[in-house]
């Protein structure tokens, strides 16, 4: 999987587009960045910026931006209504696939070290926060661009990079990490802002006022009940504690969580809640959501921001939501995705509905996408162009692989070394992986099978990553005696060309070793799953397990000639010892594997 990184980075101008456009263009200038989105607002003097690109290359965008904002804005002269304390005011690092958290923190702590080298104050917020006291944002920016210099001269705001001294053209930068944050509309067959309101309130974390009486089906219409004397209700059940002290244990004990920080949150003071309302909890955490009506649809939506959707998923809120329209006797007609989401996302999305449905999780990317759009009705409102909307989506851009079959089977039959025999392994085991992911996507939903769902689905799913990784490996291979060949061609007049060539040819054939040794691992896999489909799977495709057992031998044996093959021109003894042993076990494992799944076959068409 291709390492993706979002980064959203706010400036402090919406207005001169001319400043708006030479700060986006340092971002566009470095390659590996796509700039997806440029929002500009005048009201509030700000601009959001949402690009993605390879870590490093993000990083450079982020740094390129911030160097450049504090070139072309003055924020002694800035006025706006959001809130803000710097040029380039928040940064975060968000990961999007294949990178985890503390990677982006990792990202947000040299950002914000290369632009405190500028001699500009940097605070690092979120995740990549040094201490619990700045992770929250608001914190961080208390006091914003006016009170900066006077927080400067409190050694608890010394800035986490960069000088403790006020720079009053820039301000300071604040850095950060976060989780992708989704917007997510779910719409209702009414244009009633009330309803949408009161389904918000029942889904967000904040929750809302706690009532009893006449709450159903319009909760806000009952009567709020407020803290009392010896009367202190649990937002979360129905419990009545006679103290505070009670009330905070049953809640952590009960509940899981921290009953002062709760009504912290929610602007209580420590201790002074008597006569003050109680609240009642939302059903989940890590989301924000109110009501609205877009005219332009004529509904009534449920807005929601999924701060953290491994928390909050977007399919459990939906279907939240779904349950407690229909107890207000409201549908809910789809839903809508406002920019992009992750891959990751959709994908869990997608096998939640799919495992609901008792439907086969093993499928190709594109058709699992498709499960989660229409499972979500993400076409309810708008279009949702899978291209544009899902970030990190996995795909193999390998020019081989991208061929027609008669094209690539013409490339191969051409008078070049690549593709070669490498290549065509890697593409017979990974239609072995394909025909067994069939014959589990067939079986799955056929009534005799039904105990075996379980079995069957991580079958499907498998095969299906191993498919994709010797789909990939078409192109690797190809790839990898391309360094064999750039290697001949170098220079050998000198003593030091010649070592230079040496070396550099050593590792082209270690190379265009290691890749076949690799396809013949997952050519082997292959072949397991294979037995594995002909065990469990319909005895009506039995032969079709057999014919993924046979290619993926032939991937096997095939990727064993040619890791072999370069062996012979690798200097490094227990290398070649090492590889060699590892490539007669794989060899002789696997056929063995062809010779079960053969009897098996055998066994059915006798």
């Amino acid at each position: 999987m291709n390492k993706l990184v979002e980064c959203v980075p706010n400036f402090s101008e919406g207005c001169d587009l001319a400043v708006i456009r030479g700060i986006t263009a340092e971002i566009e200038a470095v390659r590996g960045v796509t700039l997806l989105d440029v929002d500009p607002g005048e009201d509030t003097n700000r601009t959001v910026v949402t690009f993605v690109g390879a870590p490093e290359a993000v990083l450079e965008a982020a740094f390129r931006a911030g160097r450049r904002a504090a070139e072309l804005i003055d924020m002694a002269k800035h006025h706006g209504s959001h809130a803000r304390m710097g040029a380039m005011d928040v940064c975060p690092f968000v990961p999007v696939s294949g990178v985890t958290m503390q990677d982006c923190v990792a990202l947000a702590r040299e950002t914000g070290k290369r632009i405190g080298e500028l001699g500009i104050p940097v605070y690092l917020y979120e995740h990549a926060a040094a201490t619990a006291a700045r992770r929250n944002l608001a914190v961080v920016r208390a006091g914003e661009y006016e009170g900066l210099e006077r927080k400067l001269a409190d050694p608890a705001w010394r800035p986490d990079f960069g000088p403790a001294k006020h720079n009053s053209r820039t301000g300071a930068y604040i850095i950060g990490a976060r989780e992708f944050l989704i917007a997510y509309n779910v719409n209702l067959a009414t244009t009633d802002k009330r309803y949408a309101d009161d389904i918000a309130y029942a889904l967000r974390e904040r929750g809302r006022h706690l009532r009893r009486g006449n709450t159903s089906p319009f909760y806000y219409k009952g009567e709020v009940v407020n803290f009392g004397k010896d009367a202190y209700p649990c937002g979360a059940c129905e419990l009545v504690a006679k103290d505070w002290a009670s009330l905070a244990r049953h809640y952590r004990e009960a509940h899981g969580r921290d009953l002062d920080a709760r009504y912290a949150a929610l602007g209580y003071k420590a201790g002074d809640v008597e006569g003050k309302p109680a609240y009642a909890d939302g059903r989940f955490t890590h989301v924000k959501a109110v009501g609205w009506v877009v005219e332009k649809y004529q509904r009534a939506q449920i807005s929601i921001n999924l701060t953290d959707f491994t928390v909050s998923p977007a399919h459990a809120v939906l279907e939240a939501a779904r349950e407690e329209a229909a107890s207000r006797g409201i549908a809910v007609t789809g839903s809508e995705i406002v920019g992009v989401v992750p891959y990751e996302a959709m994908r869990e999305s997608a096998r939640w509905y799919l495992r609901r449905m008792r439907k086969s999780t093993g499928l190709p990317v594109g058709d699992v996408i498709e499960a989660a759009v229409q499972a979500m009705g993400l076409r309810d409102v708008a279009p949702f162009e899978v291209d544009k909307k899902v970030l990190g989506m996995p795909r193999n851009n390998g020019q081989l692989a991208a061929k027609t079959v008669a094209a690539f089977v013409d490339e191969v039959s051409r008078d070049t070394p690549a593709p070669g025999g490498g290549s065509i392994a890697a593409l017979a085991g990974s239609i072995g992986a394909a025909l067994a992911a069939m014959v589990a996507n067939l079986t799955v939903g056929k009534a005799q099978f039904a105990s075996r769902y379980d079995e069957l689905d991580a079958l499907a799913l498998e095969a299906q990553q191993i498919k994709d990784q010797l789909m990939a490996a078409v192109d690797e291979d190809t790839q990898a005696f391309n360094g064999v060949m750039d290697a001949l061609r170098m220079a050998k007049d000198t003593p030091n060309q010649k070592a230079a060539r040496t070396a550099a040819l050593q590792a082209g054939y270690q190379r265009a070793t290691e890749v076949p040794v690799q396809t013949a691992r997952h050519c082997r896999r292959a072949l397991e799953l294979c037995l594995r489909a002909a065990r469990c799977g319909n005895e009506a495709m039995i032969t079709d397990a057999g014919v993924g057992a046979l290619v993926s031998l032939a991937g096997v044996k095939g990727a064993a000639y040619n890791a072999r093959i370069n062996l012979k021109s690798i200097k490094d003894a227990d290398y070649v010892k090492r590889t060699g042993d590892e490539i007669a076990r794989l060899v002789a494992e696997s056929r063995g594997i062809a010779d079960e799944v053969e009897a098996e076959v055998e066994r059915v068409m006798a």
